[in-house]
């Protein structure tokens, strides 16, 4: 007999060789029917993997994100098959599941596969799907599996295969498919009811532009046709919100291929709007007792070097800077931290100077490939706010509270309220991934974990996710549309000052290490505004918004008195703008829709005889007249109940 744990901590006992769905059926029917992947000692396993020692399961259903991987990663296989069937000679790569659905990666014999194709793709899978074919893993022996992917011509099977060990390579069947493969699928096909292709793009191979280009087929899957319609109808109001189109429309940003692929261009509206976020977050740091620094946008390639950064961009990014003077070289920063400890270093301190907590606004460039490009959240220049505190061990655990703070005052400012926290830590099974004391590491841990339970955040602790200089807290925010994002950062790390050599002078006159604190709540302006465009439609909060009203003369004779309301909004420090075309006061109004401005401040002869203005809200719904000092204190109103002092 075995003995099987349960998540809730209980045990069960069954015959050695019982399997996943066993245990399920020993809980109850309605979990075995709807059971689809498990999870057996940290490893993903089918649901008829024999159990043959003691350990913990864990079961998964749709509802489960592991079960959407199994269930992803399944239909990726039939998608490859029906791939095979059409195009034959079609050669297979990789084909994992993502966040959302699955990619499968082939190499076509030849032309190519276009939206046209997708409905034929479609069609064969389901048909393959309604067999209700049986996914079986087998064991193959390296000879065994080279020989099989050679006589198909397939070399890129074979050079996964060469790197992999003789006794650790498994195929998966199903019908008369056959695919190398490491595991993890759902019981059979018959389980996918819907399949989707979304879209195909150009992929290298391995992600090296060394590499032949192959072809990227996307697709997602749902054990229910409602399911995928429902998905279908997300992904066309995401369309709509797509940040890249609602920059161009409301003015905000650009691109230019002669200044550079991956490198924005801010508009005025979207220069005013970065400023506005960057005075919010300022102010908000200044109450915290954050100090300004400034630093260059290049540094020498020996700053780099001693940061560790070089060893982890220099090869995939901008090459480094020549000068006129033999041998020496500067880099495009890629981070700002460096610059930080040598900011530190630029004096000495002692345990009363401390904490020291420097901010900046500072561009850092990364080469992106071109293919991973995409509008504001993949660019090669991008401007985070960071800031660096340095603080002795003993300060670390209120620090990090009061970053918290910060943090949640940021993403509460903006509407950002369904969020979690990931604390990541490292892997005590591989200690040598990591530097630094286990002492430091443990106090290190303890505090993150402590200001996450006295902050009452809703977290989940991820094993073996810390950055190699030590564990960290990211903010995992879902959006409108219910899609996850990481935003903000908290990362505790002992590495930098001790490549820098940073010290301070405790109380016992002895010289000490500092610990820093690198944050982000932002995390970079740029993927912050893209996420805020998305997240909010283009319908920024009061405070923040370009344009908070646009004032439309009924006609030419109600100029004079719109231009006497601008300029009292104007005294009253309300953003707005006056719209003098002479256009029809209905073209005027649809086009202020569009434009999303929150107010439309119609003015005729009734207002100006009664020294009124007719309010009209974004989206249709008329507040009448009223004063401009009752219109100043709705929008005053407004903005206090969403921006909150710090």
């Amino acid at each position: 007999m075995i003995e099987i744990t349960l998540p809730d901590g209980s045990t069960k006992e069954f015959e050695k060789g019982a399997t996943p769905m066993d245990v399920a059926n020993s809980i109850s029917q309605g979990l075995a029917r709807n059971i689809i992947s498990a999870k057996f000692e940290d490893t993903i396993v089918e649901t008829t993997t024999p159990l043959t020692e003691n350990g913990a399961l864990v079961l998964f259903t749709w509802n489960d994100q592991e079960g959407k991987t199994a269930f992803w990663h399944s239909t990726s296989h039939i998608i490859a098959q029906a791939l095979e069937e059409l195009y034959p000679g079609v050669k297979l790569t990789i084909g994992p599941a993502i966040e959302n659905g699955f990619y499968y990666d082939v190499d076509l014999p030849e032309g190519s596969i276009s939206e046209k194709d997708f409905q034929k793709i479609e069609q064969k899978a389901i048909e393959i799907a309604r067999g209700k074919h049986d996914y079986k893993m087998r064991s193959v022996s390296k000879s065994d599996a080279l020989k099989f992917y050679k006589d198909q011509g397939n070399e890129y099977k074979v050079e996964l295969i060469e790197n992999l060990d003789d006794g650790t390579i498994t195929f998966c069947d199903h019908d008369s498919f056959t695919d190398l493969c490491r595991g993890g699928h759902i019981p059979n096909t018959g389980i996918v009811k819907a399949i989707k292709i979304l879209n195909v793009a150009g992929a290298y191979w391995r992600g090296n532009e060394k590499n032949p280009q192959l072809t990227r087929i996307y697709g997602i899957s749902f054990p229910k046709q409602k399911e995928l319609t429902a998905y279908l109808e997300l992904l066309e109001e995401a369309k709509k919100r797509d940040h890249r189109k609602l920059g161009k429309e409301l003015e905000l940003f650009t691109f230019s291929q002669k200044v550079g692929q991956g490198l924005p261009l801010w508009l005025p509206k979207g220069a005013a709007l970065r400023e506005r976020l960057e005075q919010f977050l300022k102010k908000a740091q200044k109450k915290a007792g954050y100090e300004m620094v400034i630093t260059p946008h290049i540094g020498q390639k020996e700053l780099y070097v001693t940061s560790g950064h070089y060893a982890k961009y220099g090869e995939d990014s901008f090459q480094p800077i020549k000068t006129p003077k033999e041998d020496e070289e500067f880099l495009l920063k890629p981070m700002n931290c460096p610059h930080h400890c040598e900011i530190y270093n630029a004096k000495p301190f002692s345990y009363k100077d401390l904490p020291k907590r420097y901010a900046e606004f500072g561009t850092v460039y990364r080469y992106e490939q071109s293919g991973e490009l995409h509008g504001l959240t993949r660019v090669r220049g991008f401007t985070q706010d960071d800031a660096h505190i340095f603080c002795m061990p003993e300060q670390l655990d209120q620090e990090f509270k009061d970053v918290i703070d910060l943090s949640l005052y940021v993403l509460e400012s903006l509407g950002f309220e369904n969020y979690t926290a990931q604390v990541s830590l490292r892997d005590l099974d591989d200690p040598d991934k990591y530097i630094g004391s286990v002492e430091n590491w443990e106090k290190a841990e303890q505090a993150i974990l402590n200001a996450a339970e006295e902050k009452g955040l809703n977290y989940v602790i991820e094993k073996g996710e810390a950055a190699f200089y030590g564990p960290k807290l990211d903010f995992m925010v879902k959006d409108a549309l219910g899609r996850k994002w990481q935003l903000g950062t908290i990362q505790v790390d002992y590495n930098l000052p001790e490549r820098f050599d940073l010290t301070y002078k405790g109380s016992d006159n002895e010289l000490h290490r500092p610990v820093m604190i690198h944050r982000a709540p932002f995390g970079s302006m740029e993927r912050f505004i893209a996420l805020l465009l998305e997240h909010t439609g283009g319908n920024f909060p009061l405070w923040l918004t370009p344009e908070q009203a646009i004032i439309l003369p009924v006609s030419e004779k109600h100029e004079k008195y719109a231009e006497k309301v601008l300029k009292s909004l104007e005294n009253n420090e309300i953003r707005a703008l006056l719209d003098s075309r002479s256009e029809t006061i209905g073209k005027k109004i649809r086009e202020a829709e569009m434009s999303k401005v929150p107010f439309m401040l119609i003015v005729g002869d009734t207002d100006e005889k009664e020294n009124t203005i007719s309010v009209r809200k974004h989206g249709g719904k008329d507040l009448g007249a009223i004063t401009i000092t009752a219109f100043t204190d709705l929008v005053n109103t407004e903005i206090n109940s969403t921006l909150k002092s710090f």
